[in-house]
Protein backbone atom coordinates (compact mmCIF):
# COMPACT_ATOMS: atom_id res chain seq x y z
CA UNK A 1 0.00 0.00 0.00
CA UNK A 2 1.45 3.55 -0.88
CA UNK A 3 1.73 5.54 1.67
CA UNK A 4 0.49 9.01 1.50
CA UNK A 5 2.67 12.24 2.27
CA UNK A 6 1.11 15.49 4.29
CA UNK A 7 2.67 18.82 4.44
CA UNK A 8 0.77 20.78 7.32
CA UNK A 9 -1.13 23.96 6.41
CA UNK A 10 -2.48 24.71 10.08
CA UNK A 11 -1.86 27.92 10.71
CA UNK A 12 -0.56 27.90 13.93
CA UNK A 13 1.94 24.76 13.19
CA UNK A 14 3.10 26.89 10.07
CA UNK A 15 3.54 30.35 12.26
CA UNK A 16 5.22 28.33 15.21
CA UNK A 17 7.84 26.34 12.29
CA UNK A 18 8.55 29.69 10.91
CA UNK A 19 8.97 31.62 14.34
CA UNK A 20 11.84 28.85 15.42
CA UNK A 21 13.74 29.31 12.19
CA UNK A 22 14.67 33.13 13.62
CA UNK A 23 18.45 32.64 14.95
CA UNK A 24 17.58 35.06 17.92
CA UNK A 25 15.28 32.25 19.58
CA UNK A 26 16.78 30.79 22.39
CA UNK A 27 17.30 27.34 23.88
CA UNK A 28 14.68 27.26 26.44
CA UNK A 29 12.26 28.50 23.93
CA UNK A 30 13.57 26.53 20.96
CA UNK A 31 12.91 23.43 22.82
CA UNK A 32 9.32 24.28 23.92
CA UNK A 33 7.80 25.50 20.23
CA UNK A 34 9.22 22.34 19.41
CA UNK A 35 7.50 20.40 21.50
CA UNK A 36 4.12 22.66 20.87
CA UNK A 37 4.73 22.03 17.13
CA UNK A 38 4.73 18.09 17.49
CA UNK A 39 1.81 18.04 19.40
CA UNK A 40 0.04 19.90 16.87
CA UNK A 41 1.77 17.29 14.45
CA UNK A 42 0.68 14.64 15.94
CA UNK A 43 -3.16 15.83 16.46
CA UNK A 44 -3.14 15.60 12.47
CA UNK A 45 -1.21 12.48 12.38
CA UNK A 46 -3.31 10.87 14.09
CA UNK A 47 -7.01 11.66 11.75
CA UNK A 48 -7.05 8.16 10.62
CA UNK A 49 -6.50 5.82 13.87
CA UNK A 50 -8.96 3.59 14.16
CA UNK A 51 -12.73 3.47 16.39
CA UNK A 52 -14.54 1.16 17.75
CA UNK A 53 -18.32 1.39 19.10
CA UNK A 54 -18.60 1.51 22.79
CA UNK A 55 -21.80 1.67 25.73
CA UNK A 56 -21.35 4.71 27.41
CA UNK A 57 -23.28 5.67 30.96
CA UNK A 58 -23.57 9.83 30.99
CA UNK A 59 -24.89 11.22 34.53
CA UNK A 60 -27.91 11.91 32.33
CA UNK A 61 -28.20 8.50 29.79
CA UNK A 62 -26.63 5.95 28.37
CA UNK A 63 -25.37 6.00 24.41
CA UNK A 64 -23.63 4.77 22.11
CA UNK A 65 -20.17 6.41 21.36
CA UNK A 66 -16.84 5.61 19.64
CA UNK A 67 -13.29 5.06 21.28
CA UNK A 68 -10.09 4.11 20.10
CA UNK A 69 -10.17 0.82 19.51
CA UNK A 70 -7.10 0.27 21.43
CA UNK A 71 -4.50 -0.36 18.68
CA UNK A 72 -1.21 0.46 20.72
CA UNK A 73 0.90 3.26 19.85
CA UNK A 74 4.69 3.51 20.15
CA UNK A 75 6.95 6.88 19.78
CA UNK A 76 10.08 5.73 18.12
CA UNK A 77 12.79 9.59 17.87
CA UNK A 78 15.71 9.24 15.76
CA UNK A 79 19.00 10.72 18.93
CA UNK A 80 19.34 13.58 19.39
CA UNK A 81 17.09 15.87 18.34
CA UNK A 82 13.59 13.44 17.94
CA UNK A 83 13.70 13.68 21.51
CA UNK A 84 12.06 17.13 21.70
CA UNK A 85 9.39 15.62 19.52
CA UNK A 86 8.40 12.99 22.17
CA UNK A 87 7.05 14.82 25.28
CA UNK A 88 4.62 16.97 22.78
CA UNK A 89 3.05 13.77 21.05
CA UNK A 90 2.92 12.41 24.78
CA UNK A 91 0.63 14.79 25.95
CA UNK A 92 -1.82 13.62 23.63
CA UNK A 93 -1.20 10.09 23.58
CA UNK A 94 -0.11 9.15 27.20
CA UNK A 95 -0.18 5.21 26.66
CA UNK A 96 2.39 5.42 23.60
CA UNK A 97 5.33 3.15 24.70
CA UNK A 98 8.56 4.94 23.58
CA UNK A 99 11.69 3.91 21.75
CA UNK A 100 14.95 5.13 20.67
CA UNK A 101 17.23 4.54 17.32
CA UNK A 102 20.72 6.64 17.47
CA UNK A 103 22.17 7.54 14.46
CA UNK A 104 24.88 9.93 13.18
CA UNK A 105 25.79 11.19 10.13
CA UNK A 106 28.74 10.72 9.19
CA UNK A 107 30.60 13.92 8.08
CA UNK A 108 32.66 12.32 4.94
CA UNK A 109 29.88 10.35 3.49
CA UNK A 110 27.00 11.98 4.78
CA UNK A 111 25.12 7.97 5.43
CA UNK A 112 24.00 7.06 8.81
CA UNK A 113 25.85 5.13 11.09
CA UNK A 114 24.08 3.14 14.07
CA UNK A 115 24.99 3.54 17.65
CA UNK A 116 22.10 2.91 19.65
CA UNK A 117 18.73 0.59 18.97
CA UNK A 118 15.73 0.15 22.08
CA UNK A 119 12.27 -0.62 21.53
CA UNK A 120 9.31 -2.04 23.44
CA UNK A 121 8.67 -5.38 23.74
CA UNK A 122 5.75 -5.28 21.43
CA UNK A 123 6.80 -2.85 18.93
CA UNK A 124 5.50 -5.06 16.14
CA UNK A 125 2.26 -5.24 17.27
CA UNK A 126 2.24 -1.18 17.53
CA UNK A 127 1.51 1.46 15.17
CA UNK A 128 4.76 3.78 15.37
CA UNK A 129 5.48 7.25 14.86
CA UNK A 130 9.27 8.04 13.83
CA UNK A 131 10.27 11.32 14.64
CA UNK A 132 13.15 12.93 13.52
CA UNK A 133 13.00 17.20 13.71
CA UNK A 134 14.69 17.30 10.12
CA UNK A 135 14.31 15.41 7.00
CA UNK A 136 17.66 16.52 4.91
CA UNK A 137 18.75 13.94 3.13
CA UNK A 138 16.45 11.45 4.29
CA UNK A 139 19.77 9.03 4.67
CA UNK A 140 19.19 8.48 8.67
CA UNK A 141 15.38 8.46 8.46
CA UNK A 142 15.11 5.90 5.94
CA UNK A 143 18.02 3.46 8.07
CA UNK A 144 15.83 4.26 11.52
CA UNK A 145 12.60 2.77 9.10
CA UNK A 146 14.83 -0.11 7.57
CA UNK A 147 15.65 -1.23 11.13
CA UNK A 148 12.01 -1.21 12.30
CA UNK A 149 11.30 -2.87 9.48
CA UNK A 150 13.74 -5.85 9.87
CA UNK A 151 12.22 -6.62 13.46
CA UNK A 152 9.13 -6.94 12.21
CA UNK A 153 7.24 -3.30 12.64
CA UNK A 154 4.85 -3.33 9.78
CA UNK A 155 2.52 0.46 10.42
CA UNK A 156 5.07 3.44 10.77
CA UNK A 157 4.30 6.77 10.03
CA UNK A 158 7.09 9.31 9.90
CA UNK A 159 6.97 13.03 11.48
CA UNK A 160 9.58 15.50 10.56
CA UNK A 161 9.32 19.68 11.36
CA UNK A 162 11.49 20.31 8.07
CA UNK A 163 12.02 18.77 4.82
CA UNK A 164 14.22 19.13 2.03
CA UNK A 165 12.87 17.67 -1.37
CA UNK A 166 16.00 15.65 -1.57
CA UNK A 167 14.71 13.87 1.68
CA UNK A 168 11.39 13.15 1.09
CA UNK A 169 12.08 11.62 -2.64
CA UNK A 170 15.01 8.81 -0.88
CA UNK A 171 11.96 8.40 1.88
CA UNK A 172 9.32 8.02 -1.28
CA UNK A 173 12.03 5.60 -3.18
CA UNK A 174 13.05 3.47 -0.10
CA UNK A 175 9.90 3.24 1.72
CA UNK A 176 6.75 3.92 -0.33
CA UNK A 177 4.37 2.48 1.95
CA UNK A 178 5.46 4.50 5.25
CA UNK A 179 2.92 8.03 5.72
CA UNK A 180 5.06 11.52 5.51
CA UNK A 181 3.95 14.26 7.77
CA UNK A 182 5.39 17.12 6.73
CA UNK A 183 5.35 20.58 9.06
CA UNK A 184 7.38 22.34 6.06
CA UNK A 185 8.98 21.48 3.05
CA UNK A 186 12.26 24.06 2.25
CA UNK A 187 13.97 24.53 -0.75
CA UNK A 188 17.05 22.46 -0.93
CA UNK A 189 19.82 21.05 0.99
CA UNK A 190 23.42 23.18 0.64
CA UNK A 191 26.75 21.49 0.46
CA UNK A 192 26.90 20.31 3.62
CA UNK A 193 23.44 18.52 3.59
CA UNK A 194 21.67 21.22 5.72
CA UNK A 195 18.10 22.23 4.83
CA UNK A 196 17.75 25.36 3.04
CA UNK A 197 16.68 27.92 4.22
CA UNK A 198 15.95 25.72 7.74
CA UNK A 199 16.74 26.40 10.77
CA UNK A 200 20.27 25.22 11.73
CA UNK A 201 20.99 22.31 13.64
CA UNK A 202 17.77 21.53 15.59
CA UNK A 203 19.61 18.88 18.24
CA UNK A 204 22.35 21.94 19.14
CA UNK A 205 19.46 24.19 19.02
CA UNK A 206 17.32 21.95 21.01
CA UNK A 207 19.94 21.11 23.94
CA UNK A 208 21.88 23.98 23.47
CA UNK A 209 24.90 22.72 22.40
CA UNK A 210 27.53 23.54 19.02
Amino acid sequence: MKGKVMIMDHPLITHKINYIRQETVGTKEFREMVGEVAQLMCYEATRDLKMQEVEIRTPIAEMKGKMLSGKKLAIVPILRAGLGMVDGMLSLIPAAKVGHIGLYRDPETLEPVEYYCKLPADCEEREVFVVDPMLATGGSSAAAIKMLKDKGVKNIRFLCILAAPEGVKRMREEHPDVDLYIGALDERLNEHGYIVPGLGDAGDRIFGTK
